[in-house]
């Protein structure tokens, strides 16, 4: 069972994940756009097998430095409504899965790998 909601209700999701990041780090992050589309491009899915929920492209706050790190284009977190909906069996679940996402995209921006997030459980 795919659930689909309409783009503007999935942004709002967005959103509402991007909201839900404590206050601290949300003023921390620097130089970052958040996007929706509603699937992968080849280009973004790179040779990647399985579904890509969310992607994260940028230099990362922990590589930045005041020498290296100046008159970029911002980082992109994009993330995927395709893919999403048709992995979830509720909308309580879509919404679950949105909010991990984002916040998944988000650790990347500030430099969490993703072995690391497996071990604190947002893999």
């Amino acid at each position: 069972m795919t659930v689909d909601i309409d783009r503007q209700r999935f942004e709002q999701l967005v959103a509402d994940a991007l909201d839900s990041i404590p206050e601290q780090l949300g003023r921390m992050m620097e130089n970052v756009a958040v996007f929706v589309e509603d699937w992968p491009t080849a280009e973004q899915l790179a040779g990647r097998r399985g579904t890509l929920l969310g992607l994260y492209e940028g230099i990362d706050l922990t590589r930045r430095s005041p020498l290296s790190y100046g008159a970029v284009m911002p980082d992109r977190i994009t993330i995927f409504r395709g893919p999403i909906s048709a992995i979830s069996q509720s909308e309580q679940q879509l919404v679950e899965q949105v909010t991990e996402t984002v916040i998944h995209e988000v650790a990347h921006h500030f430099g969490i790998s993703d072995s690391r997030l497996e071990e604190l459980g947002w893999g």
